[in-house]
């Protein structure tokens, strides 16, 4: 049996209204970062929360510089993404104790990127039997978490990072 990552919820963010440029540059201005949901930022790279997520606790990892390719990053900037992938993951782990993760990157939007202009890495924490009749019946995802919440509690985490 094959499991599947079904999520039509996710059609608001693909058919929402964009901002002009990349979203992941825009969002890179530190002064804002509760404001767009950056809980972490490394010397290449940043951890973002996923404003529609595929579960809770469902982060991004991001390079700093605008890149669509993952061929193009620099062996210190990829270093430092997957280093952060690792760190990010033990968070998660720690904070919301799932029973397996999904990391993955969709590059390009034939792979199913929603933003295939600047690649992230996904880390999405996975519970047995986390999908529900109301994602199964309805499509309807019930993320039980506020992303108020969820930013200040995880903010603590990474922020014992930089201890």
């Amino acid at each position: 049996m094959t499991d599947i990552l079904y999520s039509p919820w996710r059609m608001d963010y693909i058919n929402s209204q964009k901002e002009e440029g990349c979203i992941f540059c825009l969002e890179h201005r530190e002064a804002e970062d509760e404001k767009h949901l950056i809980l972490y930022r490394s010397e290449f790279s940043f951890v973002i929360m996923n404003l529609f997520p595929y579960n809770n606790g469902h982060l991004m990892v991001v390079p700093r510089r605008h890149t669509s390719s993952l061929l193009s990053l620099e062996e210190s900037e990829r270093n430092d993404l997957f280093e952060l992938v690792q760190k990010t993951t033990g968070i998660i782990n720690a904070y919301y104790h799932p029973d397996g993760f999904n990391i993955g990157m969709n590059i390009g939007k034939a792979a199913g990127a929603g933003i295939d202009e600047h690649i992230h890495v996904h880390i999405v924490p996975r519970w047995s039997g986390d999908v529900n009749f109301m994602t199964s019946t309805s499509g309807v995802r019930v993320i039980p978490e506020k992303f108020e919440n969820a930013y200040q509690r995880l903010k603590e985490q990474f922020d014992k990072l930089n201890d």
